[in-house]
């Protein structure tokens, strides 16, 4: 029944400005944000001062934060994950302010669905999943285009892996991977946590 499902919006596509962000959202009766971009910046380098006006700003309208659209994940598999570690701190950081327990984070760009790769990619996670415990965070993977966690099968495979990872499901992500949406579904339903509202034709392109 519709009353179970919530509507949540990126409103950073309506518009770069937090004012803009709210209006687009009060115009359209959508009571949650995933929250991603705050005026040109990108939710992992916000300042603090700028989350507390907007969570401020927030409050008096109604509007609250469904879960922190995080790039957490979207760096290489080579890369240094010490900074990413810190990077996602501050993340939980913002988490904390905006009073969401939800935060979206991705398995890795350079894999190329490599199997070698698969003991790191865990690693990593398992660390990021280690320090949303700690602040009772829930960790959600996003399947994206280049990631480890592209296809269905790949992500069944991490979600077997890593059990505290919960999955953010975006069928249009996986079109582009000319990965069938309802076999995804039928892999990864049990650990979705949430989903986007979000298709493509079978070429790729959004829609």
């Amino acid at each position: 029944p519709m009353s179970n499902i919530r509507l949540c919006a990126f409103a950073d596509e309506a518009d770069a400005n937090r004012q803009g962000q709210i209006k687009a959202l009060t115009e359209n009766n959508i009571p949650y944000l995933e929250i991603r971009g705050v005026d040109g910046i990108n939710i992992a380098d916000l300042s603090r001062e700028t989350a507390l006006r907007f969570k401020s700003e927030l409050d008096a309208v109604g509007i609250k934060v469904w879960s922190i659209g995080s790039p957490a994940g979207k760096t290489p598999i080579t890369g240094n994950f010490g900074q990413d570690v810190t990077r996602f701190r501050h993340l939980l950081d913002m988490a904390e302010i905006f009073e969401t327990k939800r935060i979206r984070l991705f398995s890795f760009y350079g894999t190329n669905g490599d199997d070698a790769y698969f003991d790191e990619v865990c690693r990593r996670l398992n660390v990021f999943c280690d320090l949303c415990c700690e602040r009772g965070m829930i960790p959600c993977h996003e399947n994206e285009k280049g990631i480890y966690g592209d296809i269905a099968s790949r992500c069944l495979a991490i979600h077997k892996a890593v059990p505290r990872l919960r999955a953010v499901f975006d069928p249009a992500n996986f079109i582009q991977c000319g990965q069938d949406v309802m076999e995804a579904w039928d892999m990864l339903s049990p650990y979705v946590e949430y989903g986007h509202i979000k298709d493509a034709e079978p070429d790729g392109h959004i829609v």
